[in-house]
């Protein structure tokens, strides 16, 4: 299969830098307590933050409903990617709208294409599709959708999308589960191709990256095993002709601009500038294009200010 009108969102050869929104998804992995008093406006400063700081995107998780035998761990706090999305277009300009990741097979693809074209066309142009194949079980079955075949149905889902997304007013597509013609979709994307990335780490959703994306999103692999990952994501794409342009991704250790004073977590880099950005060119090394950061903070107030001192200070060293 040789897939063709690939696009790519970043310059080659420069590390580019994004993160993922606190706030709407709060997972005990990840989310800082004072975030659980948190709202809209938190939001929306700090959107505008990083956008001032330079970063590439902002991104937005997806749940539909989460079953309580997993509610201590992920929190039922799960905000909707396309409404928390558009409402952070509405107050920034430049920064790129990142969904990671989208359970696409979750929804018929003319659903998700609506809801997603219209974000695109609303923000200008700004919208990255992250998409993955959801682990939730209940979540699937609540909503009629097939979990033990959940990567089948997102590969078509994918396919389907790639045309409701394109330019056509009335998008066609031959797929056995979601066929679709003479029915068509205003407004449509802004951009002439939304960009596609993929995310997970197991071996089936690496081959869906490779074969059905314009980019990687990894599930948190630590730095020693992403090299093995990309090799095969660089062999697959050759083994199926593809050449088109790629970008890949990483999610960084924890940071901390500075010394912190306070317990940040033994994973967490923390120190000076210089020495942040030499640790993270490392990710450049490996072939990574752009890495996806987090910061430890104890209040808005301290996350912002760790944001604005990463664009300031650490951002410009890193491709130095």
């Amino acid at each position: 299969m040789r897939v063709v009108g690939r696009v790519r969102v970043f310059a080659e050869g420069r590390l580019v830098y994004g993160m993922q929104l606190p706030v709407q998804s709060q997972s005990s992995i990840y989310a800082e307590p004072w975030e659980r008093e948190a709202g809209p406006a938190d939001l929306v400063e700090i959107a505008r933050a990083a956008e001032a700081a330079g970063f590439g995107y902002i991104a937005s998780c997806d749940h539909v409903a989460i079953p309580r035998r997993l509610a201590a761990a992920m929190s039922t706090t799960w905000y909707d990617p396309v409404a928390t999305l558009a409402y952070i277009a509405a107050a920034t300009h430049r920064i790129r709208l990142l969904s990671h990741v989208a359970v696409v097979a979750l929804r018929h693809p003319l659903v998700s294409a609506k809801q997603y074209a219209t974000l695109d066309h609303l923000s200008g142009g700004r919208l990255i599709l992250g998409v993955g194949a959801g682990h939730v079980q209940e979540e699937f079955e609540v909503l009629g959708v097939d979990f033990e075949h959940r990567g089948a149905l997102l590969d078509e889902c994918l396919d389907a999308l790639k045309a409701a997304l394109g330019p056509e007013e009335y998008p066609e597509f031959d797929g056995p589960r979601f066929p679709f013609r003479d029915l068509g979709q205003l407004p449509r994307p802004a951009q002439p191709r939304v960009p596609v990335w993929v995310g997970g780490s197991s071996p089936a959703a690496v081959r869906r990256a490779a074969v059905r994306g314009d980019g990687w999103l990894p599930q948190g692999d630590p730095r020693d095993k992403l090299p093995a990952q990309l090799d095969r994501i660089r062999r697959l794409r050759a083994e199926a002709g593809i050449d088109a342009p790629f970008e890949f991704g990483a999610i960084t250790e924890a940071l901390y601009v500075g010394e912190p004073g306070w317990d940040t977590g033994r994973r967490t880099l923390t120190g000076k500038p210089e020495r942040l950005a030499e640790s993270l060119r490392g990710y450049a090394d490996l072939g990574i294009d752009q890495i996806q950061v987090r910061f430890r903070s104890r209040d808005r107030a301290e996350l912002v200010d760790q944001i604005a001192a990463f664009g300031a200070e650490v951002a410009p060293h890193l491709n130095a």
